[in-house]
């Protein structure tokens, strides 16, 4: 009897560590139709590696007493440099073949924000955005004037054949097979007379990171290609500051990744945030219900956040998500699947 007591208290105690284990940092690489079997081995170890190389990345440099807002840059570099993951070297394609891409970060202590929005030779768009945050009187550029800006600032500028991918080119080769078919099969329809992207199986893939500094203070920032074969410049929630990036000292940070225009609709990183200040939910019960929110429009995707006490939640409401968290201590956890 005393020993069944004991083997209860041990794994009471053990359950209440990791219910009380805090966190350094959390990132994600996008949500979206991840299944183990159409997953080879190799690609899976390869996602894991980066994913591990980006955490620790960040890591060492809240470790160092550097900032939130450095680690979740320099950590969203990594991801934005490997062809895996669709923001940076890894972007799909625009309908016209190019690769246009979004960006935004957030200083929690301050509300200072950064984004840019469809730039297409900007190596690295997340130090754009957090150029725009402390280089300029504004909080949003695009286009080629976002470029003009990150020039300017002396950030790296790149020909867009750098972002060119095989994988890439051929996902969008058949999202054009794939949207041309439906329009035959749904003509006449009220929704084939939307003019747009509505392919929702090809836009997966966004990056992005949280983190809380030795300071206490919170950072977000999340990078993406958007979605293959978008048309008409069109733009998701990632740089929209509130909506799919938002960080406050006194709540949370929030970095989404999914169907950007739910995640608009739905305001949804702010809404978190709100949920935590006026109804004193935790960070797990406000992102959870913010992600209910989403899924009940017909949207999906997930988002990782990241309190002001080191509370991790990471929910999604598809087959899988690229997530990793780096505790306090330095563990590294890195997951894929549901």
């Amino acid at each position: 009897m005393k020993k069944m007591s004991l083997m209860f208290l041990l794994l009471a105690l053990g359950s209440a560590a990791l219910a009380q284990e805090k966190y350094a940092m959390v990132i994600h690489g996008g949500a979206g139709t991840i299944l183990k079997k159409n997953m080879t081995a190799e690609k899976e170890a390869a996602y894991k590696a980066v994913l591990t190389q980006a955490l620790q990345t960040g890591y060492n440099l809240l470790k160092s007493g550097r900032s939130s807002l450095d680690a979740v840059e320099a950590t969203i570099h990594v991801m934005e440099d490997s062809p895996l993951f669709n923001a940076g070297k890894g972007a799909v394609f625009t309908h016209d073949g190019r690769n246009e891409m979004d960006a935004a970060i957030m200083d929690g202590k301050t509300q200072a924000a950064g984004s840019v929005a469809g730039v297409t030779v900007i190596r690295n768009p997340i130090s754009a955005a957090r150029a725009v945050m402390e280089k300029s009187e504004h909080v949003m550029m695009v286009g080629p004037g976002a470029e003009k800006f990150a020039k300017a600032a002396g950030l790296q500028i790149v020909n867009p054949k750098y972002f060119w991918t095989k994988e890439r080119w051929e996902g969008l080769q058949k999202a054009i097979r794939e949207d041309a078919q439906k329009s035959v099969l749904d003509h006449g329809s009220k929704k084939s007379m939307k003019m747009g992207t509505v392919n929702k199986d090809y836009k997966f893939g966004t990056v992005g990171a949280v983190a809380l500094d030795l300071a206490g203070n919170l950072a977000a920032g999340t990078s993406t290609g958007g979605m293959t074969n978008k048309k008409y410049g069109r733009v998701g929630d990632a740089p929209i500051i509130g909506a799919g990036t938002y960080a406050n000292n006194a709540t949370v940070g929030i970095s989404c990744t999914g169907w950007g225009e739910f995640y608009i609709r739905n305001v949804v990183a702010h809404d978190i945030s709100a949920m935590m200040e006026y109804k004193g939910m935790t960070v797990d019960a406000a992102a959870k219900a913010a992600i209910e929110k989403v899924g009940k429009m017909g949207g999906d995707g997930g988002l990782i956040a990241l309190d002001r006490e080191g509370n991790v939640s990471m929910p999604f409401n598809t087959e899988g998500m690229y997530r990793g968290t780096v505790a306090r201590d330095g563990k590294i956890q890195v997951e894929i699947y549901k």
